[in-house]
């Protein structure tokens, strides 16, 4: 018998969230005696949880309990083809199997078509559908190395934004959360805070009950910015012009710190040569603001101490997206933000966490493949060239895990055209018929972070976190742990890391056998003391232990080439990137001739109330976004120029699609989108009009670094549709 399936007492089991959040929740949930989970709530003792969640995972028992939950292996059927299923109905395309048969299968498939075309036309696809540290990357990771499977290059999300501000500072660490309540100005650039960082919030508006002042640069009136005192909306991708006039002004009133540049610093002078290409008056022109603003926001900035900056990944989803972040990561080592406690900038705290990558996904294994080496890397975002150009080979498998590309991937109609083809075998682990689900042959159930175990960092905080098992899993679902770990003994993988348990796992994660490997910051961590520590444990920093307040680049050395921060950067040079920072219009803007062909930028949004393509199917959280749901967001004067009234059906298009959609207009008050930028949601496919969504016109063309994508440079038009009917998802099931 099951241990939970004993009665047991009224218990609060200590969990985290795992979804793609800087917060990293610490998450106490109440499980009754029959073993159900009764309640959820955020843990008052974590010093950034404080006792309270978002509105998102508040609800988050309606996800786990979910009579739409998918709690069993599937197999289409085989008169079903690949294509769009109307929700509620997703089953009917598919059988239910056992999980033996299901894993066998699997087995099987991948055997022959690694032997007739090669291991590399074997794809996993995965992201961030949990950032556990097991459940992103430990035992999946181990299967597709061993198998010798085509790499992934994670590149969807934070890949440019992170290499940018590496390429700065050496490493991914920022301001602590906890002293933004000391700072006195603080900047959210593209951060929405108050919709997708809530646990900052707190902090900062206690900074502003003390005085502090808050800045929004957002081209969206987000939820942030509407209650800033003071909203700066530039036009899209134009972040990194204003971070260098921000520079010019800083350079030509001698407002930098100049002690601090001296000593820390590398490449001020050729810096100071670039940015004096962009007085305010040429800053304003690009981003639409005055050049008076220009001029006020940089002695603001520099003024005032401390002063933080609080940037989200938002800036970096553009053509000039390194650069953007690079520019911006470089003001508060002009001003020596980061010598006072609560200055400096927050991208990603996630490079203090020393977890033992290496042990938990072990490249090594590639060795040992057929291959005998390192597999070819596809970039992500490319997913729709991958399953229909690639050749050499072409891609003949697609596993898919912690993700939903068919929602979230840039050029739609490529992705699905790729989906839909016949010779392709697709295994989706899931915990719902996601848009993804509805093109594979067999869909294999997961389990939500209640009904595993795992440990976890963070990207907006600085504590270690154990997430214990709340829940039996529901029906027959299981974890990535779990199921890569029975393929690999289905596929006769033969390496005694295969069975290795979740507990040995994270004791390799914390190199608990291995203490002299152990970075000083998680010295003597293990499981035990995590839980002794209540679940969450601080990393240990020197400035901490001597008293201090952790101040990450209060004084070097830094961990560049050069020992500094690079203002300029010789790596990038030897790569062939621009070293240092610029403004360069995107290939889709308003800034280029082609862009009278399309005139309008577009921003595909983000859902305030799902967290990427992830919520989008729960009724309570579809009932938040019931106002945005399907609507494109305009300015009036655009409204006007093409007789749309609010409320009226649009078409917003370009070359590579066309969405029917419900304008909402503005009334051009300052809370409103710039002129000249439209916007509008993500959601799932199924669930929109036309059985499309946002990103049927974004494109597959990547940005200046590490190749990220460039969701936010993207020109459409609108015009007003003849009728208000809309289609629906082609291939239902009736």
């Amino acid at each position: 018998m099951h241990p939970y399936n004993r009665v047991m007492p009224l218990r609060t089991v200590q969990t985290v969230c795992s979804h793609d959040c800087p917060d990293s929740c610490a998450v106490l949930v109440t499980v009754d005696e029959s073993g159900r989970a009764t309640r959820v709530r955020g843990d008052a003792s974590h010093p950034v949880t404080r006792g309270f969640l978002c509105g998102k995972v508040a609800k988050y028992l309606d996800r786990v309990y979910s009579p739409e939950r998918l709690l069993y292996p599937m197999r289409r059927r085989a008169a079903v083809a690949k294509g769009p299923l109307e929700k509620g109905r997703e089953a009917e395309a598919f059988e239910r199997i056992g999980w033996d048969e299901a894993l066998d299968t699997i087995a099987a498939r991948l055997k022959t078509i690694a032997a007739e075309h090669g291991p590399e036309s074997i794809l996993p696809y995965s992201y961030a559908g949990t950032i556990g540290k097991l459940g992103y990357g430990s035992m999946d990771r181990r299967f597709f190395h061993r198998l010798g499977a085509s790499q992934l290059d994670r590149t969807i999300c934070s890949e440019t934004g992170g290499q940018a501000l590496v390429s700065v500072y050496g490493r991914k660490l920022g301001t602590d959360t906890e002293a933004f309540r000391h700072a006195k100005l603080i900047i959210a650039w593209a951060a929405n805070i108050h919709g997708n960082n809530i646990h900052l919030w707190p902090f900062v508006e206690e900074a502003r009950r003390n005085g502090a002042k808050l800045v929004a640069i957002d081209p969206y009136p987000t939820r942030t910015a509407r209650a800033a005192d003071w909203h700066i909306a530039i036009r899209p991708g134009t972040d990194s012009a204003l971070a260098l006039g921000m520079m010019h002004v800083l350079v030509r009133d001698s407002l930098c710190d100049r002690d601090y540049v001296e000593r820390w610093t590398h490449g001020f002078e050729r810096l100071r040569e670039r940015v004096a290409e962009y007085p305010p008056e040429r800053v304003a022109a690009l981003t639409g603001m005055t050049a008076a603003d220009v001029e006020r926001l940089a002695r603001e900035y520099a003024a005032t101490q401390p002063a933080a900056i609080r940037v989200n990944y938002g800036v970096q989803r553009g053509d000039n997206g390194g650069a953007a972040v690079r520019a911006i990561a470089m003001l508060p080592a002009l001003t020596g933000a980061w010598k006072h406690p609560g200055g400096g900038l927050q991208l990603s705290t996630s490079g203090a966490f020393r977890f033992d990558g290496e042990a938990l996904e072990r490249p090594d294994l590639m060795l040992a493949s057929p291959l005998g080496r390192p597999a070819r890397v596809v970039n992500m975002i490319l997913l729709g060239h991958a399953l229909t150009e690639l050749r050499d080979p072409a891609v003949q498998a697609l596993f898919v895990y912690n993700a939903n590309p068919a929602a979230v991937t840039p050029d739609q109609a490529a992705v699905l055209r790729g989906l839909r083809r016949t010779d392709l075998f697709t295994v989706v682990h899931e915990q719902f018929f996601t848009d993804t689900a509805d093109y594979a042959d067999i869909v294999l159930p997961a389990t939500t972070f209640l009904e595993h175990k795992d440990v976890q960092g963070a990207y907006g905080h600085y504590y270690v976190q154990l997430s214990d098992q709340a829940i039996q899993p529901l029906g027959e679902a299981r974890s990535n742990v779990w199921l890569f770990g029975q393929l690999a003994q289905r596929m006769e993988f033969d390496e005694p890391c295969f069975r290795d348990s979740v507990e040995d796992l994270i004791a390799q994660a914390l190199r608990v056998n291995q203490p002299e490997k152990q970075h000083a910051w998680m010295k003597g961590m293990t499981e035990d003391t995590l839980r002794a520590a209540g679940g969450a444990q601080r990393l240990m920093f020197e400035d901490e232990q001597r008293g201090a307040s952790f101040q990450p680049f209060a004084q070097g050395p830094f961990d560049t080439p050069s020992g500094k921060i690079e203002f300029y950067s010789e790596a990038l040079a030897g790569q062939g990137i621009d070293p240092l920072p610029a403004f360069r219009p995107a290939a889709e803007s308003r800034h280029v001739a082609a862009s009278a062909r399309f005139p309008l930028e577009f921003l595909p949004r983000k859902a305030d109330n799902y967290m990427n393509s992830t919520f989008a199917n729960l009724d309570r959280h579809r009932a938040m976004e019931a106002a945005h749901n399907d609507a494109l967001e305009m300015h009036c004067e655009d409204a006007a120029a093409r007789g749309i009234a609010d409320g009226d059906p649009v078409d917003v298009f370009n070359d590579r699609g066309s969405l029917r959609l419900r304008a909402i207009v503005s009334n051009g008050d300052g809370a409103a989108l710039p002129q000249g930028v439209v916007a509008a949601r993500l959601n799932w496919n199924k669930l929109s009009a036309g059985g499309h969504n946002v990103n049927l016109l974004t494109s597959q063309r990547m940005n200046d670094l590490a190749g990220g994508p460039v969701f936010y440079s993207v020109l459409v038009d609108v015009r007003k549709a003849i009728a208000s009917t809309t289609e629906t998802p082609a291939n239902p099931i009736n």
